[in-house]
């Protein structure tokens, strides 16, 4: 991987044709720190935020050896890349195959369902194990998520305890889970669904070992800071301590986005300016997905290709570089003033689902991937290794 000071360097130096990745490791190094050393939760990366093999290596290097599989896929590349990973298969609805797989090729041991028939998949395709550990996912709300879960996943109070019951029955260690919504901007989500989970454990009259508080911690991005990570950390582990589990189970976190949102940007080339529009080489089918469907607000800044100083700024209308005239941003972007072919936009805190949500469509999707020293973007994790400026779009030359 070539590594240049600042994305201003790549512009001026080899004027990429196809969207540049920047990857910043130390961003993934502060992320893991935190996780390992200021929460007393145990972490499981969601490969599904970001499986870059290089984001993989940085976090694995950092200390993060627990991994959220959602696929058989997932799960190969991880033992593949890290045979000591301790993996959990926690997408709640499996194929029979890649059960049978992810037990019996990958060693994986641990597995979530939230249906009594998933349960039975499970210990049909292990072969009744005496050595799993099953994770029972249970519906909370998901108020205060930017993105919320409720409805897809989960078991209601009632089957969860039935569940539950007959979980304990097989399993080698039996635990649950839940998740709170992506981006969950409230910290007394987790006090309320663990409450909640609480009372259920007690209706099913069973032994937890486990409790896994699921993804849901957010990142920073242009539309205002999240509540600093200290207040999710407090508030789970003093709920942890009114559960009504064994004295020594253990907690559990699937943090994907909190890990690696800040890990890399996107510098897309502007091909067209006219009469307003700007056309960039990427968009709502590349990486850009959540920027115009989901309406996220990533932070932004201009880089002259010519060296020219920027000034001003003005409203511009944004579209990606397929054929389809969706291929928009839903509202105008302000950008610096006097923006033409060859300049570059570059997009901030884009290390989550940026990558994974990428498809090929009209053949665009390359990327290019370099590492960068510079840290512009806000952060959660405070600066490292250069100042981390205020939220928002800027102008650099």
């Amino acid at each position: 991987m070539h590594s240049y000071a600042t994305p201003t360097h790549i512009v001026r130096e080899i004027q990429p044709d196809v969207p540049v990745w920047c990857f910043r490791p130390e961003r993934v190094t502060a992320s893991a720190k935190w996780f390992r050393e200021s929460f007393s939760a145990e972490p499981f990366y969601a490969v599904k935020a970001n499986p870059g093999v290089h984001v993989l290596d940085a976090l694995w290097a950092g200390g993060v050896h627990s991994f959220d599989c959602a696929s058989d896929t997932e799960v190969e590349l991880i033992r593949t890349r890290f045979p000591e990973a301790r993996i959990a298969f926690l997408h709640p609805v499996k194929n029979r195959r890649a059960i049978a797989r992810a037990y019996k090729e990958f060693g994986v041991r641990i597995f979530v369902t939230d249906t009594m028939e998933e349960l039975n998949k499970i210990l049909e395709e292990t072969g009744y194990a005496k050595d799993l550990t099953i994770i029972v996912r249970v519906a909370v709300s998901c108020d205060g998520a930017a993105l919320p879960l409720a409805g897809k996943f989960g078991a209601s109070a009632d089957d969860a305890a039935e569940i539950l019951r007959e979980a304990r029955r097989y399993a080698d260690e039996l635990g649950v889970s839940f998740h709170v919504g992506s981006q969950a901007l409230k910290p007394t989500a987790w006090a309320t669904a663990m409450a909640d989970v609480s009372r259920i454990i007690i209706s099913a009259a069973v032994t937890v070992d486990i409790v896994d508080v699921g993804g849901g911690f957010p990142s920073v991005y242009a539309d205002g800071a999240p509540p600093a990570l200290e207040s999710y950390a407090a508030m789970v582990e003093a709920s942890f301590e009114n559960m009504y589990v064994l004295e020594n189970a253990d907690l559990w976190c699937e943090p994907g986005r909190a890990l690696v949102a800040e890990s890399e940007s996107l510098l897309c080339r502007i091909e067209l300016s006219k009469n307003g529009a700007l056309y960039i080489n990427d968009g709502s089918y590349g990486a850009l997905y959540d920027a115009v469907h989901e309406q996220w607000k990533f932070p932004k800044r201009a880089i002259a290709g010519d060296g020219r100083k920027l000034h001003g700024m003005e409203a511009y209308r944004v579209y990606g570089p397929t054929c389809d005239s969706t291929d928009k941003f839903p509202d105008e972007i302000m950008l610096p003033a006097g923006l033409s072919e060859g300049d570059y936009i570059e997009f901030g805190n884009l290390g989550a689902y940026g990558r994974a949500m990428s498809s090929r469509f009209n053949g665009f999707g390359e990327t290019e991937v370099v590492e960068v020293q510079d840290a512009p973007w806000p952060s959660l994790y405070g600066s490292v290794g250069a100042e981390v400026v205020s939220i928002g779009s800027m102008a650099t030359r």
